[in-house]
């Protein structure tokens, strides 16, 4: 299975503080030693990071009923993949992971330093997003050199794909075990750091918005301005 190679991962204390489920703007003003603890955990952290993208490409055949048909007889069926990849050319399924060394550590600081541990667990969250976004522009990149263009990601969560449907419909098209990734019987991802998204690239694509207007916590996210 095609494994992107070579993303870069930029990630900064504010990125951190983000994944820990705080505001940088508050934390910065209020407790600024969390933001040197950030910053301590990412260049501690980093080098813990496994990063591993693995993804396969679907060419769209035909939709019916709800349901994008894909080449080889397979098919991902769902309101919000057919309304904005219905006019999708292809479609490409990827599973974002940093492994679990990072984890693992978060996991031994916290009889010593649980603040630490939550730094470091923040690291964990900023750079498998951050590793997400590079896949994506690389899938940008590589639809625009073809003069296509692609869609925001779609994930498991998203209004009308619900994390228990989503999950196992991308661990069927993917080849899970690829990227060290296993899909627990309550739908959560082992390594807990990895993401799994959904991608159209086409000649035709039209998707305005951005991916936070699909997500199911857009009504009460702090975080929209900075997606923006």
């Amino acid at each position: 299975m095609p494994k992107l190679e070579n993303l870069e991962i930029h990630i900064d204390a504010d990125a951190v503080l983000r994944g820990q489920g705080a505001n940088p703007a508050i934390i910065r003003s209020r407790r600024p030693a969390l933001v040197s603890l950030a910053e301590q955990a990412i260049q501690e952290g980093l080098p813990l990071v496994e990063p591993s993208v693995v993804m396969r490409q679907y060419s769209i055949e035909e939709v019916r009923h709800e349901r994008l048909l894909l080449d080889g007889g397979r098919q991902l069926p769902g309101k919000l993949l057919v309304q904005h990849l219905g006019q999708a050319r292809q479609i490409y399924v990827l599973l974002c992971s940093i492994g679990a060394s990072l984890e693992r550590y978060s996991q031994e600081m916290w009889s010593s330093s649980a603040t630490y541990a939550l730094a470091l667990d923040g690291v964990g969250s900023a750079a498998v997003e951050a590793l997400a976004n590079a896949a994506c522009r690389f899938l940008e990149d590589q639809a625009a050199a073809q003069g296509w263009k692609s869609s925001v990601p779609l994930s498991p969560g998203m209004v009308d794909w619900p994390v228990e449907v989503g999950q196992p419909q991308i661990f069927q098209l993917l080849d899970e075990e690829a990227a060290g990734v296993d899909l627990t019987q309550s739908f959560i991802m082992v390594p807990r750091k990895s993401l799994t998204m959904v991608v159209g690239v086409g000649p035709d694509l039209e998707m305005g918005g951005r991916t936070c207007d699909f997500c199911s916590l857009r009504e009460v996210c702090r975080y929209q301005d900075h997606y923006a």
